[in-house]
């Protein structure tokens, strides 16, 4: 049992948090389109471009929340975010047009992002001599919340009904609001002071901004399993379409039991660059063996896709690792929360582009697509070690110029 438990309370205050947080997540994830679209009879297309338009207003919101909650304390920053995202998601019941569906679906995108950049100090402060590692382990919660989530939509789809749909949102925003609660047992995170210097700092690191680039590039990866299989399954292959249910388990099933493994192995910078580079290579072999599934028997297409799903998971182990490194060990420490923040500007611009280019690339254009999306991760993968030692050159100055600065204060 002390392995499945973090090692102090505070942690398992905030694992607490998030394991409710994400039962949320995982019942909108699963049919928040569908509440949409089947229960308040939106047109697909609306949906779409609502999403869209939510998810990149959402972007700027991570980094000046980021810096608030470095400025003025982690947690009630963090909180209020999460109460915002209840209110907000308790407003998708009042959602009868287009228009009020984007302001709902725009306050709670906003204040997802602005959470998930406002966590990022308390991660560092109480995950210990290794935070990276600590966020691993939420990542690994994480799933086990969406799973739990994903069994009470799969109950609200099969009924269908208004009532169904809305009770499902309802109990959506109850999981932020309690999540929120849950804070009040963590001990406050003191603000950090700002040092001397430009306020943007993050804004002006363009080391770190390329390492965001590619972070956000390969986290279009994320969509592969979402978004471009079941439509794959569906349209170009003969294997039973229960196998979308089939994938989405596996790679569930093995985030859960080997993120927080994949994390210690990856303990440094360099090492991040590396398992970036190994994951781009798993992401090409998988692509390949999903686009060798179209025209081959059932049997032969769910065996090549069930490994392609497994290669892809084990590169995606590596690619969450690499990202939690980079991001926390690059980040100065006065600086945390606006630092996450700009480092989730990669996988924000990701969620909302990359569907679009999945569904263009490997659904419309078919085989050849899946190949251009595979080396479109192991060129990113290759250029990352690259980008982390420019990063870390970059991070040596920066420290060099600052305790020089302290000296000559001192003197």
């Amino acid at each position: 049992m002390p392995e499945l438990l973090p090692d102090t309370g505070p942690q398992r205050v905030l694992a607490a948090s998030n394991l409710v947080y994400t039962i949320g997540s995982g019942l909108y994830l699963t049919a928040g389109v569908l509440y949409f679209t089947q229960a308040v009879h939106l047109p697909a297309g609306q949906v779409g471009l609502g999403l869209a338009i939510a998810g990149l207003v959402s972007l700027a919101l991570g980094i000046a929340v980021g810096h608030l909650a470095d400025r003025h304390g982690a947690r009630g920053v963090y909180a209020t975010t999460l109460v915002v995202q209840a209110l907000a998601t308790a407003g998708f019941v009042l959602a009868d047009g287009f228009w009020p569906f984007v302001l709902v679906v725009g306050a709670a995108a906003g204040a997802k992002a602005a959470g998930t950049a406002a966590r990022s100090p308390l991660i560092r402060h109480y995950g210990g001599d290794r935070p990276q590692e600590f966020r691993a382990y939420l990542r690994a919660v994480t799933n086990v919340g969406i799973s739990l989530g994903a069994v009470g939509a799969g109950w609200v789809v099969q009924v269908g009904t208004l009532t169904a749909y809305q009770l499902m949102v309802i109990g959506n925003a109850i999981a932020f609001a309690v999540s929120a609660t849950l804070l009040v047992l963590l001990p406050p995170v003191p603000p950090v002071p700002a040092t001397g210097g430009p306020r943007w700092i993050a804004l002006r690191d363009r080391p770190y901004l390329l390492l965001t680039a590619l972070d956000g590039i390969m986290a279009i990866q994320f969509k592969v399993l979402t978004v471009a299989i079941p439509l794959w399954i569906i349209g170009a292959t003969t294997a039973p379409h229960w196998l979308i249910s089939g994938t989405m388990l596996t790679g569930t099933v093995i985030v859960v039991a080997f993120q927080v493994r994949a994390g210690r192995n990856v303990d440094s910078p360099t090492a991040g660059g590396n398992a970036y580079r190994r994951a781009g290579v798993a992401f090409l072999v998988a692509c390949s063996m999903i686009s060798l599934s179209a025209g081959t028997p059932a049997w032969a297409a769910a065996t090549l896709l069930i490994a392609a799903v497994v290669i892809h998971t084990i590169g995606e182990l590596w690619h969450s690792a690499a990202g939690f490194e980079v991001s926390f060990a690059l980040a100065p420490r006065h600086a945390t929360g606006q630092y996450l923040g700009v480092f989730g500007l990669g996988a924000g611009l990701a969620e909302a582009l990359g569907p679009g280019l999945l569904i263009a690339l490997c659904i419309t254009w078919g085989r050849p697509g899946w190949y251009v999306v595979g080396a479109m991760f192991a060129l990113t993968g290759l250029a990352a070690p690259l980008a982390v030692r420019w990063a870390q050159t970059h991070q040596n100055a920066r420290q060099t110029h600052v305790q020089a600065a302290e000296n000559a204060s001192v003197a």
